[in-house]
């Protein structure tokens, strides 16, 4: 459905300068709020969710950047509630483009009538909590404000993009494009002369495609990333197999599982496998094609113990050296300032081969920094580089981006949320926080979500968010907070759990 069609249903007394009044306020139309937005209704809560974008998706909505992929096969990276729902879409490939992302999470949105209460082109301003009241009182950008009971952040961890920190930028008269704010339209980069700062995920994913379209692609890296090839296709024989035989013990052991899709848990550590048992175990991996394969199925020690984790890394450099040439861009993008795995790292097609192409230039930012972006291109300490477009590849304000964007949220007393996160982001399981009762996250900063698939993830706590406001409702209560002993303890625990891995380092 066209953008402006869309918006054009929301209902009249949305451009009134009345409050809304609902049970439940959600903020975000992508996985996690569509979701919410389904099950607040089958529990009987009165909801609306409010989208800045001019339709569903969420991070699908705005990442349309060359190559965007998810990084988790599409059989696993798909809502479970309904089994209905999972026999009638079937995914094209192994990992689907965002195309075909953002058409499933439409059909979902058509099949449960969910966009009739959804306020798209509608950004959240300010959240207050009236404690006379006991309710949030929410400030949109456009049409009526919103009075609601509970106010739930369905912002996703990777939606808020992060501006550059470069001298410069507003003097350049050249195209400057984000990936994460890519036109909807595309962009023509045929015979121009393009610069692409960062190699993250969406830097590892476009530059392969931008190549091919660029006269000549200058690459600004300052940190390389662990990537491995995708190997995209239909999904695999075996993993469909399992899937189709039974869907719901498949979808059983996913929920269950340490990453949210039904691998077993590896036993053997690596130095109980001699060195020919554990290159065959990567080479498997590797052809496998499977972020999740390599991340948990080598050997058990991989991501707790250096020794194990170094092992792991060499062969991946290994890899890299064999498919780059030129021996010196090799040694520039072989990661050795983390162990793998403790960066999520990255799916590619081509990603490393680019860097044979005589159109393609590395510049190591880390012997070279960039001084200014002047008004024809980009200066470095050791040389000038003239181009037309500069696309910005540096990712996101991660976890707390798309939340603190709403400014101010104010709890109990008048408190901000950004004067209590000052010296970081602390939190009750990732998905409330002592002093704002009523506020719920998910996938918030302080929960299990960006180490696993994150689908699940959403459904865990979503369900999680949704049972518990039932019981408040059902018992007669009105709120529900976090104590800060509670909230103290998870973050212990999560400061535990830590020191036991490499995440640590």
């Amino acid at each position: 459905m066209p953008d402006a069609a869309v918006a054009a249903r929301a209902s009249d007394s949305t451009r009134s300068g009345t409050a809304q009044q609902v049970d439940v306020a959600v903020v975000g139309a992508g996985f996690a709020g569509l979701y919410l937005l389904h099950r607040l209704r089958k529990a009987g809560f009165s909801a609306v969710v409010l989208e800045e974008g001019g339709d569903v998706g969420g991070t699908w909505y705005w990442n349309r950047y060359p190559g965007a992929r998810c990084d988790i096969q599409t059989i696993d990276y798909s809502y479970t509630f309904d089994p209905e729902l999972d026999t009638a879409w079937t995914w094209s490939e192994k990992y689907a483009t965002q195309p075909e992302i953002l058409r499933y999470l439409g059909f979902v949105a058509d099949r449960y009538d969910l966009r009739r209460d959804i306020r798209f082109g509608t950004r959240v301003t300010q959240a207050t909590w009236d404690d006379s009241s006991e309710r949030w009182q929410i400030a949109t950008s456009h049409g009526a404000p919103v009075s609601c009971r509970d106010y739930i952040m369905a912002t996703g961890c990777l939606s808020s993009p992060k501006p550059p920190e470069i001298d410069g930028v507003k003097d350049f008269k050249g195209q400057i494009y984000f990936t994460g704010r890519w036109p909807h339209d595309g962009v023509d980069l045929k015979g121009k002369r393009v610069a692409v700062i960062g190699t993250g995920s969406s830097g590892i994913q476009s530059i392969p495609l931008i190549a091919e379209q660029a006269a000549q692609l200058t690459v600004f890296q300052r940190t390389p990333n662990f990537a491995l090839p995708a190997g995209n296709g239909p999904a695999p024989d075996d993993r469909k197999g399992f899937f189709e035989t039974d869907r719901a013990a498949y979808r059983e052991q996913a929920r269950w599982s340490m990453a949210g899709v039904p691998y077993p848990q590896q036993m053997d550590v690596s130095w109980q496998l001699s060195d020919a048992e554990r290159r065959a175990r990567f080479e498997k991996a590797w052809a496998a094609g499977d972020l999740v394969h390599i991340l948990t199925q080598l050997w058990a020690d991989q991501g707790v113990d250096v020794d194990g984790n170094r092992l792991v890394g060499e062969l991946i450099r290994e890899k890299i050296r064999s498919a780059v040439k030129d021996p010196e861009i090799a040694a520039a993008l072989s990661p050795h300032d983390h162990p793998f795995g403790a960066k999520r790292p990255c799916l590619d097609t081509n990603y490393y081969a680019t860097y044979n192409r005589p159109n393609v230039t590395l510049v190591n930012l880390r012997q070279e920094p960039i001084k200014a972006i002047t008004s024809g291109g980009i200066t470095t300490d050791k040389r000038s580089v003239d181009v037309d477009v500069i696309v910005f590849a540096t990712g996101f304000d991660a976890m707390t981006g798309a939340i603190m964007a709403v400014h101010p949220i104010s709890g109990r007393g008048g408190k901000s949320l950004s004067d209590v996160w000052a010296h970081g982001p602390q939190s009750y399981l990732g998905l409330t926080v002592s002093g704002f009762p009523n506020l719920f996250m998910i996938t918030g900063p302080g929960s299990p979500s960006v180490l696993s698939n994150m689908a699940v993830s959403i459904e865990q706590h979503v369900d999680w968010v949704v049972d518990r406001l039932a019981e408040v409702r059902n018992a007669g209560f009105t709120t529900m907070e976090a104590t800060e002993a509670a909230q103290a303890g998870w973050e212990r625990h999560m400061a535990d759990c830590a020191t036991l891995t490499l995440h640590r380092l």
